[in-house]
C-alpha cells in the first residue's frame, strides 16, 4: 500500500467531516479576496471622496484574516486531536513521525489549496456583488463592474499560504510531542466530567451571575448623571468590561451547571430521556469549554453591538440631518445667501426664505434642572440662543412664556429638565424671568446655534425685543458673530441634488449649512462602517458557528456508544433525537442569548450618541444574527441524527 493511496483514501474517508470546514474556508477566502479587490478597485474613489474608503477596506481585511487565521488554527487543533488514534495506528504499523507528517501535510495541501482556489474564483465573482451592496448602502449612483485584480490574487495567496505554514508547524509540533500511548488517550481527556458539584463551584456560579448583573447595572447608570468626569467615565467603562467578561467566564464555568443541577435536584433524580441527553450532558461539558464560549460570546456581543450602533446611525441619517440643519440650506452671511439665491433663480429652482433674528443670553436655570451629567460648576455662565416666536410659523407665545427647542436624545442624556419652572435671562442691566411652558425635540436653528446644554429658547416677540435692547455683548460672542440667520427651504425636493451642486460650486465660507450635505456625509461614513462591521461579523458568525459545530461532532462521536446502549434498551431514534434537539437548543442558545443580552445593555447605555431610534435597528440586527446562528444548530442536529442512525 503506497503513501499516495493512503492519502487519497483518508481524504475520501474524512471529507464528510470536513465539508463545513471547507465551506468556511472557501467563504473566508472569497470574502478576503473580494475585500482586497475592493481596495484596489478604481470605483472606490467614489467612496474615498469623503473618507479613505480604500484604507478602511484594507484595515478590515487585516481584521478579517486575523479572525480566519484563529478559526483555521483552532479547527485544525480539533481535527488533529480527532485523528490522534489514526496517527497512533500509523505509528504501530511502522510509519515514522516524519512520514505521518508528510501524509497529513499532503492531505491538508490538497484540501486547503483546493478550497483556496475555489474561494478565489468565488471571490472574483462575488466582488461585483459586494461592490453593488456597498454602492447601494452609500446611495452611490455608479455602475459596479467586474474587475480582476492581480494584486488581490497575489496578496490572497501569500496570506493564506502563511496560515497554511502555521497549521503545518502546529501539526508537526503535535506529532513530535505525542507518544503512541498519549495519542490513544488524546480524545478521552478533552472533556471534564464531575459527579458531584463542589461548594466552590456553586459560589463561582453565583458570583458569575452577580458580576454580569453588576456590569449591566453600571452600564445603565453610565450616562445617568452618576459619572460627571471623563476619568470616572473611562474607569466605569473598564469596570463594566471586566465584570461582564469575568462574569461570562464564571457563568459558563459554574452558573450553568449550578442552575441545571438545581433543576435536576427539583426532580429528585427522576429525569426523562430528553433531560438526560440535554441537561445532564451540558452540566459537565459546558464548563470545560468555558474559555472558548466566553470568547465567542464576548466577540459576538461586540459584533452585534457595533453593527447595531452603526445601523442606528445609518437608520437615523435623515432625522440627524434635520437636527443638524433644519432647513435645506442655511447662511449667516447675507452676501453668501444672496449669491446662492441668485444662482437658484438662474436655474429656476423654487425656494422659500426664512429670516430668523437671534441673540445669545446668559441663563439662570437652577430652578428647572432636575438632573445633570456634568460637574456643578458647569451650571454657571450657561448661554443659550433665543429667538422670537414671530420667526416661526404657527408659534404664538404669551409674554412670560418660554419654549425650549432642540431637546434631543443626546441632550436628554446630559440634562433632565422639569416640566415647568422659572428661567432667568440675564441681560447687562437685569434678569428677565420667564416660565418654562414646554420642551420640544424639534430643531429650529442649525447645530451652530445650539449653545451649550440648553438648545434654543423661543420667547414672545416683545420679550425678544427687550432682550435685544439690553443684550450682553460678551454672551453674544459665545455663539455667533451675526444676529440674523437665513434659512432656505426648496419648494421641490427633487431639485435638492441640483441645488447642492450649486452650493458646492460656490464653496461658501463657514458658517453655512446644507441638510443634504449632512445626510450625505453621515450616510457615507456610517454606511461604510456598517458594511465593514457587517461582513466581519458575518465572518465571525460563520467561523464561531463552525467551531461550535465541530465541538458537537466531537461530543457526538464520544457519546455514540451511549446511544447504542439506549437503542438496545428500546428507545427509538425519535426519542433520542428529541433529547438532542433540546441539547442543541441549550448548546447554541445559551451563548446566543448571553451575547444578545450583553449587546443590548451595551447599545442601550449610549445609543442616543449615534442616532434617534434604538429598538427597530437593534432588533433587526439581532433577528438576522439569530437566524444565521440557528443554522449551525440545525446542522448539528442533522449530524447527531446520522450518529444515532449509525449507532445500531
Amino acid at each position: 500500500m503506497s503513501l499516495n493511496y493512503i492519502i487519497l483514501r483518508n481524504l475520501k474517508k474524512n471529507i464528510k467531516n470536513y465539508y463545513l470546514y471547507v465551506f468556511a474556508l472557501i467563504f473566508s477566502v472569497a470574502l478576503y479576496f473580494s475585500f482586497v479587490t475592493l481596495q484596489f478597485d478604481p470605483a472606490m474613489d467614489e467612496v474615498g471622496a469623503s473618507i479613505k474608503g480604500g484604507a478602511a477596506i484594507g484595515a478590515s481585511s487585516v481584521l478579517l484574516i486575523a479572525i480566519v487565521a484563529i478559526f483555521l488554527l483552532y479547527a485544525n487543533t480539533i481535527f488533529i486531536k480527532r485523528r490522534s488514534k489514526e496517527i497512533g495506528l500509523f505509528q504501530l504499523i511502522g510509519l515514522t513521525k516524519g512520514k505521518i507528517f508528510t501524509l497529513l501535510s499532503a492531505e491538508n495541501l490538497i484540501l486547503y489549496f483546493g478550497s483556496m482556489f475555489i474561494g478565489i474564483g468565488a471571490g472574483f465573482v462575488m466582488s461585483r456583488l459586494v461592490l453593488m451592496i456597498l454602492f447601494k448602502i452609500l446611495a452611490i449612483q455608479n455602475l459596479a463592474k467586474l474587475r480582476f485584480s492581480p494584486e488581490a490574487l497575489v496578496r490572497t495567496i501569500l496570506v493564506f499560504a502563511a496560515v497554511y505554514v502555521l497549521i503545518m508547524i502546529m501539526n508537526y509540533t503535535f506529532i513530535k510531542a505525542q507518544s503512541i500511548l498519549s495519542l490513544f488517550k488524546a480524545t478521552s481527556t478533552t472533556q471534564q466530567r464531575i459527579r458531584k458539584m463542589p461548594l466552590w463551584e456553586i459560589v463561582m456560579g453565583l458570583l458569575g451571575i452577580a458580576c454580569i448583573g453588576g456590569g449591566y447595572y453600571i452600564s445603565s447608570q453610565l450616562f445617568g448623571g452618576k459619572y460627571t468626569d471623563m476619568t470616572e467615565l473611562m474607569i466605569a467603562m473598564i469596570v463594566i468590561l471586566a465584570l461582564v467578561i469575568i462574569g461570562t467566564y464564571l457563568f459558563y464555568k459554574g452558573s450553568v451547571s449550578f442552575i441545571f443541577n438545581m433543576i435536576r435536584k427539583s426532580k429528585k433524580g427522576y429525569l426523562s430521556i430528553n433531560e438526560v441527553l440535554s441537561l445532564s450532558s451540558i452540566m459537565f461539558r459546558m464548563k470545560s469549554n468555558a474559555l472558548l464560549l466566553t470568547i465567542i460570546t464576548t466577540v459576538s456581543a461586540l459584533a452585534i453591538g457595533l453593527l447595531s450602533l452603526s445601523y442606528i446611525s445609518y437608520y437615523s441619517v435623515e432625522t440627524s440631518a434635520r437636527e443638524s440643519s433644519p432647513h435645506d440650506f442655511g447662511f449667516i452671511r447675507q452676501e453668501a445667501e444672496a449669491k446662492f439665491l441668485q444662482a437658484l433663480d438662474k436655474e429656476k429652482i423654487g425656494y422659500e426664505v426664512l429670516e430668523i433674528p437671534s441673540i445669545a443670553v446668559y441663563l439662570n436655570v437652577g430652578d428647572i434642572i432636575e438632573r445633570y451629567n456634568f460637574k456643578e460648576d458647569a451650571l454657571t455662565n450657561i448661554t443659550t440662543t433665543v429667538i422670537s416666536d414671530s420667526s416661526l410659523k404657527g408659534m404664538d407665545l404669551r409674554p412670560g412664556e418660554v419654549l425650549m427647542t432642540g431637546y434631543n436624545n443626546t441632550l436628554k442624556s446630559m440634562v433632565t429638565f422639569k416640566d415647568s419652572g422659572e428661567i432667568g435671562f440675564i441681560t447687562k442691566d437685569s434678569t428677565i424671568t420667564q416660565q418654562l411652558t414646554g420642551l420640544s425635540d424639534k430643531s429650529v436653528l442649525p447645530y451652530y446655534y445650539g449653545a451649550g446644554l440648553m438648545g434654543v429658547a423661543v420667547v414672545d416677540d416683545t420679550v425678544f425685543k427687550e432682550l435685544v435692547k439690553h443684550k450682553d455683548l460678551k454672551a453674544q460672542k459665545k455663539t455667533s458673530d451675526s444676529d440674523l440667520y437665513y434659512g432656505i427651504n426648496l419648494t421641490d425636493q427633487s431639485q435638492a441634488k441640483q441645488a447642492y451642486e450649486i452650493y458646492l460650486d460656490q464653496k461658501p465660507e463657514f458658517p453655512s449649512f446644507s441638510q443634504y450635505e449632512f445626510e450625505l456625509n453621515q450616510r457615507t461614513s456610517m454606511g461604510l462602517i456598517m458594511f465593514i462591521v457587517g461582513f466581519l461579523g458575518l465572518t465571525f458568525l460563520i467561523t464561531s458557528g463552525c467551531i461550535l459545530y465541530f465541538k458537537q461532532m466531537d461530543e457526538g462521536e464520544e457519546e455514540k456508544d451511549g446511544y447504542t446502549i439506549l437503542r438496545k434498551l428500546g428507545f427509538t431514534q425519535g426519542d433520542l433525537l428529541r433529547g438532542i434537539q433540546f441539547k442543541q437548543l441549550f448548546n447554541f442558545g445559551i451563548p446566543l442569548v448571553v451575547g444578545l443580552c450583553h449587546s443590548y445593555f451595551a447599545v442601550k447605555s449610549g445609543w442616543f450618541l449615534f442616532g434617534t431610534e434604538m429598538l427597530t435597528p437593534m432588533f433587526v440586527v439581532m433577528a438576522v444574527y439569530t437566524v444565521l446562528y440557528s443554522i449551525f444548530g440545525l446542522l448539528s442536529v442533522l449530524y447527531y441524527k446520522r450518529v444515532i442512525r449509525e449507532s445500531l
